[in-house]
């Protein structure tokens, strides 16, 4: 025989969590759609790379799991392979993992890419943007405008797609007109 037991919780209301809570509560990712984008400086396949230094710029930092894996390939292959899409997009854009840059290398060689990649090895990047769990770093997409704010953030859930050229450029095209520098 059986024996099923039902165990109340107390519903998750607003008037139930701790005064500056939410409803997503530890869920959500840091930092959010209007915060400043933590600075960072990384190794990578273009020299060095310090987010500071392209205040004035777009940027799009893709987050992505791993070198030679296949939806990063077929990832970055499609930027490549829409290369006039992609530097029509008019905004800086790296690839952050955690592999090293020999990996990087290696990689974007073998597959003639056109996004410099990042090499975020101690994972602190990855982790400062909330773009890193248990299985390593995951695949997102934080847009940070000309004044180092974060625009747009798309994380994904179980990091099987990723953003095309077209998506990128939607959420660069949604970002309001560069404030007069």
């Amino acid at each position: 025989m059986h024996r099923f037991y039902t165990i109340a919780f107390p519903a998750a209301t607003p008037d139930r969590l701790p005064a500056g809570a939410d409803m997503l509560g530890a869920m959500a990712k840091t930092p959010q759609v209007g915060e400043q984008a933590p600075d960072f400086e990384l190794p990578g396949t273009n020299g060095t790379f310090r987010l500071s230094d392209h205040r004035g710029e777009r940027v799009v930092l893709l987050f992505y799991p791993g070198d030679n894996t296949m939806v990063c390939t077929k990832q970055f292959c499609s930027y490549r392979d829409r290369a006039d899409d992609f530097a029509a997009l008019d905004a800086t854009v790296v690839g952050i993992s955690s592999q090293d840059l020999a990996s990087h290398e290696g990689f974007a060689a073998k597959h003639g890419l056109n996004v410099p990649l990042l090499a975020d090895v101690d994972k602190q990047v990855a982790k400062s943007y909330s773009a890193y769990g248990r299985a390593g770093t995951k695949r997102a997409v934080i847009v940070v405008d000309e004044q180092g704010i974060v625009r747009d953030r798309h994380d994904h859930l179980l990091g099987l797609d990723y953003q095309s050229v077209d998506d990128l450029r939607s959420a660069l095209d949604a970002l309001p007109a560069a404030a007069a520098q």
